[in-house]
């Protein structure tokens, strides 16, 4: 299995180096062959390798010596787990749809082999995260699935709203991530190592309040690459760039990298409670926070962006409140639905012209069948609709949050998936329904080409059987028991069994998803005019939700504003005024002495000899001076 798992991530970083050095030359519009093929194969192997690790065949495996200096010792080694096994399906099968649809998505634009370049980059970076064994490893391609997504949100940098978002992206990531790398300095400077099962197996050692300063340092990596509150803005400014990379790197993959580090963490999360309320308490905010400002957004690709966030807040909620395997549930499904949800829009915008707006939209149920069917099934499963995955994965971790006492987070979660179905539907019907808003463009919509439409097909499967192949019965399917070995460490409660209570909890969640449903349908197919209507009647919450909390304006006169006056000062007085000031002022110095000595320079004989005179009477009244 070594061989398999290594090229994994060996194929498409050797497609990104072909793909960069020849695609702008000689490859052109068929640079995405290599690319694609690529990832295909990197997919079919990691089928291989989720059914080997399903039949209990795991891998921890060295593969030389990184770093040996002193008592700092850091291997280049993969750990291949149900963890591992399950993210790999995960970025593989998204990413794989992805690099398909991108063929037609992005076909005729000028960077196309540097797009290619740079997905194949990010699918070794993440396949690289994932399979690490050691915190270093994991940090290394941490910051370069970062640096991916630099490139990839700023893909279109001649336009400024594009290369301010990659820059912004850049900038917020790297608050969060100082954070996560002083939490992997202590680690090493506590417990002497950074492989997984070293620190693991020490963990037990750890006094509280340092396994919570360690727990919290990385999670304060996870809050910035996960977009959770308050390191949440990068996000729905990254969809600046193409839909694809919205739909692979800011909803699939990605952003799912905190939640995987912080689970994949849980044997020192289970030794601090004080951390582990943090996470629940930061998610659960998430979640309500970002879905509320989702429900008044316009842009189509905005509103699943900051239905990420807030159902990323959903995994951090049930990471917090120790329901560890529904989390990864719900992060496999939502890869799956969420990624779809992307695509689809990403169709509704090729259909559109490049229109984002859905104020312009409506009525293109009837012209683009395939892409609106799709677009219905994510939205479903992300209301939580029954017998979706959505559905099973969302009850996880509510029943997650209940069972474990933690009622206040189960309140505000329900609350969530009310508005998760309202807004998710909003969408659908401002998208699909009624009449078209714009004549011009609703008569050249079209269906998107094959290429685009069949991974919508394909993604919208797992979407629908996803949740009864894995979460059936609740609390004890088949992910239960795959995840079992992974978390028993941090599993201090008996497994959860269904019985009456939850299967009303389960009922009660659903009817709260369908109400949802239920009340956008009323306001915009019904009643059509009730959201104007009541947006006027709103008036300053309204407001405050389309302009989310004027969080990037509290930033900007907090602290981005004070840093720039700050940074002006400093140029002045320090730059400007002292060193530049010492520098030349020192060349003045130089001038000015040379100009006083000039004229004892002159060439004039009397001038020297009244030079020497003057310099032998003064060595003449120091000696007198220095013998009395």
């Amino acid at each position: 299995m070594k061989a398999v798992v290594l090229l994994i991530p060996l194929l498409p970083l050797a497609s990104f180096v072909f793909t960069g050095l020849l695609g702008r030359r000689y490859l052109k519009e068929k640079s995405h062959f290599a690319s694609v093929g690529a990832v295909a194969i990197s997919w079919l192997l990691s089928m291989y390798v989720f059914i080997q690790v399903e039949r209990g065949h795991t891998l921890s495996w060295q593969i030389y010596s990184w770093i040996a200096v002193g008592h700092f010792s850091v291997d280049i080694g993969f750990l291949v787990d149900e963890l591992t096994a399950i993210m790999l399906l995960v970025v593989a099968t998204v990413g794989f749809m992805v690099h398909v649809y991108s063929i037609g998505y992005m076909h005729g634009d000028k960077g196309y082999y540097r797009f290619f370049a740079y997905i194949n980059l990010f699918m070794f970076s993440m396949f690289m995260l994932v399979l690490a064994n050691n915190y270093l490893l994991l940090y290394v391609f941490w910051e370069a699935v970062g640096l991916c997504s630099y490139l990839l949100i700023a893909f279109w940098f001649p336009k400024v709203s594009a290369s301010n978002a990659g820059m912004k992206a850049f900038l917020v990531n790297r608050v969060g991530d100082f954070g996560f790398s002083l939490g992997i300095m202590l680690i090493f400077v506590t417990l002497g190592t950074l492989s997984y099962s070293g620190v693991f197996a020490a963990a037990g050692g750890l006094s509280g309040g340092m396994a919570t300063a360690i727990c919290l340092l990385l999670f304060t990596g996870a809050v910035g690459k996960s977009a959770q509150f308050p390191l949440h803005v990068w996000l729905p400014d990254a969809m600046e760039g193409p839909t694809p990379v919205s739909s692979l790197i800011h909803a699939a993959t990605m952003v799912n990298a905190g939640v995987y580090m912080v689970a994949r963490s849980n044997p020192l999360f289970a030794h601090s409670h004080t951390a582990m309320l943090v996470v629940a308490i930061i998610g659960t905010f998430t979640a309500i926070f970002a879905a509320s400002i989702a429900m008044v957004q316009t842009d189509i690709k905005k509103v699943l962006a900051y239905s990420t966030v807030s159902q990323l807040g959903y995994m951090f909620m049930a990471l917090g409140v120790g329901a560890w395997t529904a989390a990864m549930f719900h992060l496999l499904a939502h890869g799956f639905f969420k990624g779809l949800l992307f695509l689809c829009s990403g169709s509704v915008i090729h259909a559109m012209g490049g229109e984002q707006d859905m104020l312009k939209m409506g009525g293109l149920r009837k012209k683009i069948k395939i892409t609106y069917w799709t677009f219905l099934i994510g939205a479903l499963a992300l209301s939580g609709f029954p017998g979706l995955s959505g559905f099973f994965s969302k009850d996880a971790v509510l029943a997650g949050a209940f069972d474990g006492g933690y009622y206040y987070f189960w309140i505000v979660a329900v609350i969530t998936v009310f508005l998760t179905a309202f807004y998710s539907f909003r969408m659908i019907f401002l998208t699909f329904f009624n009449e078209p808003r714009d004549a011009r463009l609703f008569s050249h919509a079209h269906e998107s080409p094959w290429v685009m439409t069949v991974p919508l097909i394909v993604l919208a499967v797992p979407t629908v059987g996803a949740g009864l192949l894995l979460g059936v019965p609740p609390g004890s399917g088949y992910i239960d028991h795959f995840l079992h070995g992974v978390f028993a460490a941090a599993i201090h409660a008996p497994a959860h069994e269904f019985g009456l209570l939850s299967g009303v909890l389960m009922a009660f969640s659903a009817a709260v998803g369908i109400a949802g449903i239920l009340l956008a349908w009323h306001f915009y197919l019904r009643c059509p005019w009730l959201p104007a209507k009541a947006c006027k009647r709103s008036g300053r919450f309204y407001t405050l939700l389309l302009n989310k909390y004027y969080i990037d304006e509290i930033y900007f006169a907090v602290i981005i504003n004070p840093l720039r006056r700050f940074s002006g000062w400093l140029w002045r007085i320090v730059d400007a005024g002292v060193i530049d000031g010492a520098v030349n002022g020192a060349g003045w110095l130089a001038v000015g002495a040379g100009r006083a000595l000039r004229p004892i320079q002159a060439g004039k004989i009397q001038g020297y000899l009244f030079t020497m005179m003057l310099g032998l009477l003064v060595l003449m009244i120091v000696y007198v001076f220095l013998t009395l």
